[in-house]
């Protein structure tokens, strides 16, 4: 392939673009895993992440993908016949409670239609119904990458104290960490999941599990085997900035990078930045006459945008000619969503300029393929941004 000019404008929901200052520091020689500098870089990313999740305990990271953090939460838990509670809420759901049940866990599915969230109401119907307490955990995805839905998981932890209820809450927070509001201890999660290349700004390679003492608590004496994930060999090196295997170390520089220029921004205008853009989409996705898949603005997703196409439209046809005509990749429908919509994710290093420039190519693309569209969805999201500038300048 011939070479293209500029850089390729990565829209997926994930990974995401990796910022140059991230890029600068994972670019360092290999050091000793056993020696003093990786000690202390140990200690800091062990630390300086806990923010993120809203914690003040545990954070245990993992070489691996976000499959390997979900596989993690369920064999440090839950023991070989145990129930738990599910919602289909999207693709990544599905694959979660697909992952459980290898594992010989029974999950009681609660059906969707891929549209809403986890119903708070029926979370606590079923754990009162849940008389013998069965129910060993109920498992969330707090925003479903495949859907952009966005469940509210702090209604979730009251349906489950509504019922008096022991079940533990765990919580994947894979493409939602980093750029959504989340708050581990506060909001009672007992294990949250989450991964490095969506709002942590990283490739793909590490993963999460923040963990609560009833949690630690279960890992002693559940019954599933393990010995990678197994969380008590993880702790005892990392309480001196250990691995007790070879870690990814140029990743946990590149983790440490992109701790601090969260921080930098500060958490809560992190996750202003996200719902701003995700607006602006929105109304990008309304002035093209299209509809947004999430049907319930309290759900309405800070990460990325799912849009449906027309009847008769092929998803897939318009991300080629985005790709071929513009250099574009839009995230794919998964599951029963394949062909029938495309997700925008505006999540990550991403700022005003990247966002018109992407719905600008969403627009171009629509028309280069025939879909049936009205101009001026561009307008609307710098009508959008423009306005909340003036505020904010008026405001200072």
């Amino acid at each position: 392939m011939a070479h293209r000019s500029g850089r390729h404008f990565l829209q997926i929901p994930g990974p995401t673009n990796v910022p140059d200052r991230v890029l600068r520091a994972m670019d360092r020689p290999t050091i000793d895993h056993r020696g003093p500098e990786f000690q202390t870089l140990g200690r800091e990313v062990l630390e300086g992440v806990k923010p993120v999740f809203g914690t003040a305990g545990s954070v245990i990271i993992y070489p691996a993908s976000g499959t390997g953090a979900w596989e993690a939460a369920i064999v440090n838990t839950l023991s070989p016949g145990d129930r738990v509670l599910m919602f289909e809420t999207g693709h990544f759901a599905t694959l979660w409670r697909n992952l459980a049940q290898r594992f010989g866990i029974e999950c009681v599915f609660v059906p969707g239609d891929w549209r809403h969230g986890v119903p708070p109401d029926a979370v606590e119907q079923h754990l009162r119904e849940d008389r013998d307490h069965t129910i060993k955990a109920v498992m969330v995805v707090h925003n479903e990458t495949s859907t952009g839905v966005t469940s509210r998981v702090p209604l979730v932890r009251r349906a489950i104290d509504a019922a008096g209820h022991p079940a533990l809450l765990l919580v994947d927070t894979i493409s939602s960490l980093g750029s959504i509001d989340y708050r581990h201890d506060e909001w009672g999660v007992d294990v949250t999941v989450a991964g490095s290349q969506k709002g942590l700004m990283l490739p793909p390679g590490l993963s999460f599990n923040a963990i609560s003492d009833k949690a630690l608590a279960a890992s002693k004496t559940n019954r599933l085997p393990r010995s990678y994930w197994d969380w008590e060999d993880m702790l005892k090196p990392n309480a001196t900035g250990f691995f007790p295997y070879t870690p990814a170390t140029n990743l946990l520089y590149g983790l440490k990078e992109a701790v601090a220029m969260l921080m930098e921004e500060g958490l809560e205008n992190v996750f202003a930045r996200h719902d701003r853009h995700a607006e602006a989409t929105r109304r990008a996705v309304r002035g093209w006459g299209l509809e947004v898949l999430c049907a319930e603005p309290a759900e309405y997703s800070g990460s990325l945008t799912a849009v449906m196409m027309p009847d008769g439209h092929d998803a897939d046809a318009l991300r080629r000619v985005i790709l071929e005509r513009f250099d574009m990749s839009l995230g794919a429908g998964l599951g029963r969503l394949a062909g029938k919509v495309f997700r925008i994710g505006h999540l990550g290093d991403f700022n005003d300029l990247a966002l018109l420039g992407t719905l600008t190519g969403v627009e171009m693309g629509l028309s280069a393929a025939g879909v049936p569209h009205r101009k001026g969805g561009v307008e609307a999201a710098m009508a959008y941004l423009e306005a909340g500038d003036a505020k904010q300048m008026a405001a200072d």
